[in-house]
């Protein structure tokens, strides 16, 4: 699989709920911050969003979609001049019913989705990601994500069989089209593994890692494959990523053991071997200086939490 595919396959995002706003008049309210990402699509109306680590507010139009990055409070408004509110009745309304009504509704429409993370390593995703993606309506990523909130209110609200498997792919889907959207902008990412992606030289060695985590890469080789030279490459990666391309490759075969680890009975000398490492304890001694645990211990956690 390419880069982003792996990443978002161990993340394994699952849907938690779908809310809509319905809004007319003056209104501003504050939003605490919450877990996973969050879609949201605006159906009807205009409206103002403004996140933790946002320097100005962005303008919302009908059919424009956003996804806001965890942990981030979020202003959403009428007027970005007006002082923000209390959301807690918009929340109960949404909880309650699938839909908050505002001042009788009519004139702002707004529908979301949050999705969790089974994954253990969530913040490989949230820490590679600005605060928030502004989708416009004139894109194809923004007709296709406004489609599967739709698809995921149906599912959520009729609960069909196979809705579990049904929400988890639009997740998928989601994710997916925002962040193809991002990299094709080359949008101001933090540094890290999702900002070397736009990166027409530090990219393709990125999708060898993935392609062959097991293979005992050198530094030479994967310059090879960006088509520069050895120092160029090395600080340019670093620059790009925040790390040596070494302390990738091991932190990637580490992410995919704990996942190995996490999800059965697997000796971890097979885990090991499969990964490139010539003995168990070669293996062991560099999960533990990355995960902070040995092998057995993180198994251990994680069966027990």
């Amino acid at each position: 699989m390419d880069p982003l595919s792996d990443v978002l396959s161990l993340l394994q995002p699952r849907s938690q709920y779908y809310a809509g706003f319905d809004a007319a008049g003056d209104w501003s309210f504050d939003f605490p911050p919450h877990e996973g990402i969050k879609f949201t699509a605006v159906v009807r109306g205009t409206c103002w969003g403004m996140a933790d680590g946002l320097t100005a507010p962005v303008r919302f139009e009908a059919g424009d979609c956003y996804l806001l990055n965890s942990g981030r409070r979020f202003v959403l408004s009428s007027d970005p001049a007006l002082p923000p509110q209390d959301p807690a009745l918009v929340l109960d309304a949404a909880a309650r019913e699938g839909i908050a009504v505002h001042n009788g509704g009519g004139e702002v429409l707004l529908i979301s989705g949050r999705f969790d993370f089974s994954g253990h390593h969530a913040a490989v995703l949230f820490d590679a990601l600005p605060p928030m993606i502004h989708i416009p309506s004139a894109s194809a990523q923004a007709g296709v994500l406004r489609w599967a909130l739709e698809q995921l209110t149906s599912e959520l609200r009729q609960q069909q069989p196979g809705g579990t498997l049904m929400s988890t792919h639009l997740a998928h889907l989601m994710l997916v089209q925002a962040l193809r959207l991002f990299l094709s902008a080359h949008g101001d990412a933090p540094r890290g593994w999702f900002l070397a992606l736009t990166d027409r030289q530090i990219s393709p060695a990125i999708g060898a890692i993935h392609a062959q985590p097991d293979r005992a890469w050198t530094l030479e080789q994967l310059a090879r494959i960006a088509g520069v030279s050895r120092t160029v490459f090395a600080q340019r990666f670093k620059a790009l990523v925040g790390s040596t391309v070494m302390d990738y490759l091991t932190r990637w075969r580490m992410l995919l053991a704990a996942d190995r680890l996490r999800r059965g009975g697997e000796k971890v000398s097979s885990i090991a071997f499969s990964l490139g490492y010539e003995s168990e304890s070669s293996f062991s001694a560099a999960f533990k200086r990355t995960m902070a645990c040995s092998p057995t211990q993180y198994r251990r956690q994680v069966a027990g939490g």
